[in-house]
């Protein structure tokens, strides 16, 4: 049987398209038969854990994602609404061959798309190609289909984290009405301290914001409750739960590089010598940092299917992204979830110094964001490698793990293909203000050389 997907959806690290354009419920069709189709290859039975996130269009794909196993003589067993790491617990739990969440994480509402595991490992890269290029038939024996509720038992599993450990807090929580609202009210009924939840309700227009936490317009209505509540801190989270986002008790943004360097002193403090992983567009004051505290500092690709896969074969950990993905394998699976890291930091921070002292504690850096640029799909790989050549013809060496990475004595700049969209992504550090300026002019030169327009490359 021939299914055609267009050819935009099959990303890197999960299916990811415009609902009603170039993704449909025909699609999710043809990856059920699909993917039950790989799972029964290689796995004795083929018992599949679906969920869905809050969008509007989930219920449609996810009805015609479980029709597709069926079809290939899965045993689905259906989760319901609630954020990704509770689909990846579920597999856990039940020892499941395979599972696959509903979700546009934190793309525009009309977005959406399918995460999948199998084995209880990320299925991304070639293997989700692959599954373009033949849907098999049905087959002869249909599949079955069961419900299975697991808020509350994954809820329980979470608070374990916290269980008798350190002072209560006072935290402000907000899903921004994405899928991490389905757990939020059994998980924090069960957490010491007092806890506001916002924009609870799970609501797919997501009216009070966008779930995207990286972004710190999203943390606004977050860091006005804290700072109007004298509360401890705030956490939010991305539209399918797997990424976190954190406002101290004053209400400021706190970076991911200051909240990786927070969670590798909770792990290391614990297993001293162990390995840490960060991606490529980490701070050196993260790596520093986890040399100061005995770990082994590691560089990595960015990707939290790369992290997810370093940390399951016991190459890390711990190991974060500038992104918000966050992986612990000291007392958990391995899997991303931002719930749980937000317990793991209520603990760090049960038992320590404030968010806000803890930064002031770490090097001051001078740093611009994660800074994308609009670029095409069929472009951006080949701009990296013009300025990698560009690079080189200056007599620099750069560090080629994902992109182009170039260490100078004041500091490090980095640009790189995003692997999730069409845009390049750069980002610039340096130890002393008026370097970063001069940094970002340098970058902004190199990709003028190769017809770039990188206005929006600079310092402030």
């Amino acid at each position: 049987m021939t299914h055609v997907f267009h050819p935009s959806v099959l990303r890197a690290y999960d299916i990811r398209g415009i609902v009603g354009e170039t993704l449909g419920p025909d699609d999710a069709l043809a990856l059920g038969r699909a993917f039950a189709h790989q799972v029964r290859a290689i796995r004795e039975s083929c018992r599949i854990v679906v969920g869905r996130d809050g969008r509007l269009t989930s219920p449609a794909l996810e009805a015609a994602l479980v029709d597709g196993l069926c079809a290939a003589g899965a045993a689905v067993i259906r989760v319901g609404v609630g954020p990704t790491p509770m689909v990846h617990f579920a597999d856990h739990q039940l020892a499941a061959d395979g599972s696959v969440m509903v979700t546009g994480s934190h793309n525009p509402p009309n977005h959406n798309g399918f995460k999948l595991s199998l084995a209880r490992a990320p299925f991304y890269g070639d293997a989700i190609r692959q599954l373009a290029d033949a849907v098999p038939p049905p087959t002869a024996i249909a599949g079955t289909i069961k419900e299975h509720q697991v808020i509350q038992t994954y809820a329980a599993s979470l608070a374990d984290a916290l269980a008798g450990r350190g002072r209560p807090l006072r935290v402000a929580w907000d899903p921004g009405n994405a899928a991490a609202g389905a757990v939020l009210p059994a998980l924090t009924e069960r957490l010491p301290g007092e806890h506001r939840i916002l924009n609870g309700v799970v609501d797919g227009r997501f009216p009070a914001h966008h779930p995207d936490p990286s972004k710190p317009g999203n943390l606004a209505q977050l860091a006005e409750a804290v700072r109007t509540g004298g509360l401890n801190l705030g956490i939010a989270f991305d539209g399918d739960g797997d990424r976190l986002g954190v406002v101290d008790g004053s209400g400021e943004v706190v970076s991911p590089d200051h909240l990786l360097c927070v969670f590798a002193a909770d792990v290391l403090a614990a297993r001293p010598g162990a390995a840490v992983l960060a991606d490529v567009k980490t701070s050196d004051t993260v790596f520093r940092r986890i040399e100061e505290l005995g770990g082994r500092p590691k560089l990595g690709p960015t990707g939290h299917a790369h992290m997810r896969s370093s940390v399951l074969r016991g190459e890390a950990l711990f190991a974060g992204e500038m992104s918000g993905h966050l992986f612990f394998a000291d007392e958990h699976p391995g899997y991303d979830d931002a719930l749980y890291a937000a317990v793991r930091l209520l603990r760090a921070l049960s038992r320590g110094p404030a968010l806000a002292e803890r930064r002031s504690a770490l090097p001051q850096t001078f740093s611009t964001p994660e800074i994308r640029i609009p670029c095409p799909d069929d472009r951006k790989f080949e701009i990296v490698r013009s300025v990698h050549d560009a690079v080189i013809r200056r007599g620099i060496v750069p560090n080629t793990l994902d992109g182009v990475r170039v260490s100078a004595a004041g500091g490090w700049w980095l640009l790189r293909a995003s692997n999730t969209e069409a845009a390049l992504v750069v980002r610039c550090e340096t130890r002393e203000e008026e370097e970063l300026a001069k940094m970002c002019a340098f970058v902004r030169g190199l990709l003028a050389e190769v017809g770039v327009d990188a206005a929006r490359v600079e310092s402030s």
